[in-house]
């Protein structure tokens, strides 16, 4: 994925081999859905090589849930890119955390947080707060006695962080930007402008349900450039702040409850 991905279990029974299932997850995802690599199958399907029809089971489904994203967002989300090729890029890597939380549910953990890029998913509660341990990336994660503390970076100086907030229960954050990895979330309905999105909007980041919520909808909001942070303030049960290229940030109504 090319991206750091961090583990955490509260638990005495957490042990590597237990992390370790979630980076062989992780790495099968990035074997399959990669469109850097050239034996993966989504390259395999944009050079004809597999029809999507006799795809991957995993595939068909991710393919499904980019077209149902696709409708609920009135075309913002679209995985064609400007070459006529596919990149569900945009959806997967919040699918694939979110999975990877079910796998270590699976194995009965109840408190824990996993990210990817900077994309969390939490469970339960973390750790007593432990100052020396901070590690925050877009939105890095520290624990505290009832919830998962969580950062968020300051776009034109990354080494600050500008707002702290505080995940609980199965809450997921996403951060959509232009400042890690350059322009790379272009508005699907103006193809001949791309990156259009990024022209206003620096950072986008989007609090929801769990991080395949919050991550799709992140995307499509950054696209929208200022029409997104009133695009998520109409989703029941989001919350997202967003940091525009001239330092000034917007928050949906109910985003103030999460910070500390």
């Amino acid at each position: 994925m090319g991206m750091p991905v961090t583990v955490e279990i509260v638990s005495e029974l957490g042990t590597q081999i237990a992390i370790g299932k979630v980076f062989e997850y992780f790495t099968q995802v990035d074997e399959k859905f990669s469109t850097f690599k050239s034996a993966s199958e989504i390259t395999a399907i944009n050079n004809g090589q597999i029809k999507l029809e006799n795809a991957s089971q995993e595939m068909k489904e991710v393919f499904l849930l980019c077209d149902k994203t696709k409708n609920e967002t009135g075309g913002y989300f679209d995985i064609v890119n400007n070459e006529g090729k596919f990149d569900p890029s945009g959806l997967v890597k919040g699918w694939a955390i979110f999975n990877a939380a079910q796998l270590l549910e699976g194995l009965r953990f109840e408190d824990f947080y996993v990210e990817a890029g900077g994309d969390i998913q939490v469970r339960g509660n973390g750790p007593a707060l432990r100052p020396a341990r901070r590690s925050f990336s877009e939105g890095g994660s520290l624990g505290e006695e009832g919830g998962w503390r969580t950062g968020i970076r300051n776009p034109f100086n990354v080494k600050e962080i500008i707002k702290v907030v505080t995940l609980k229960n199965d809450e997921g954050i996403a951060t959509s930007g232009s400042y890690e990895r350059g322009a790379h979330i272009y508005n699907p309905l103006l193809r001949s402008t791309s990156f259009e999105g990024q022209a206003q909007i620096v950072s986008l980041t989007v609090i929801g349900p769990n991080i395949y919520e919050a991550d799709r909808f992140a995307t499509a909001a950054f696209a929208m450039s200022g029409k997104g942070i009133y695009f998520i303030e109409k989703l029941a049960g989001f919350e997202a702040y967003a940091i525009d290229k001239n330092g000034l940030a917007t928050m949906t109504s109910g985003f103030l409850k999460y910070t500390t």
